[in-house]
């Protein structure tokens, strides 16, 4: 019971996604074609509250639900890990249509195609869980 605030933020979120037409294959469409600025705005305005955010987390001024001090550690930095990953990433999200936080609310509105989408999402992510330790990070 004491996640259901939780769960609410996640509605409240799937009807912002869907009144601002984000989950919209046809404005995605229309990003990838370079036709329209709604998305790049979008995707732009979310780019610097999580710059603003990783400020408050590199300064441990933002705790967690539990009072927890939220710690982000430095990652190794490579153009090559970077462009590899935008790339694959990109590429499902042209091809899906969606990026991965609208699938679920594309499911609530009863898209049913998504479910396809999302099921590859999950056997990618299951994957990736499989072999990361073969990878290089």
């Amino acid at each position: 019971m004491k996640y259901i605030k939780f769960l609410f933020v996640g509605i409240f979120f799937g009807i912002v996604l869907s009144k601002s037409e984000v989950i919209s294959w046809y404005r995605i469409y229309e990003m990838f074609k370079f036709e329209s600025f709604h998305m790049y705005g979008v995707i732009g305005s979310a780019v610097v509250i999580g710059i603003i955010i990783m400020y408050f987390f590199k300064n441990k001024t933002l705790k967690t639900y539990q009072g927890n001090i939220i710690e982000v550690a430095d990652k190794k930095k490579g153009v090559s890990r970077n462009l590899i990953g935008g790339i694959i990433f990109g590429l499902g999200w042209a091809l899906g249509g969606a990026c991965p936080g609208p699938m679920y609310a594309l499911v609530g509105k009863g898209v049913v195609a998504i479910l396809v989408v999302l099921l590859g999402a999950h056997l990618g992510a299951f994957i990736y869980h499989g072999v990361k330790h073969r990878l290089p990070h």
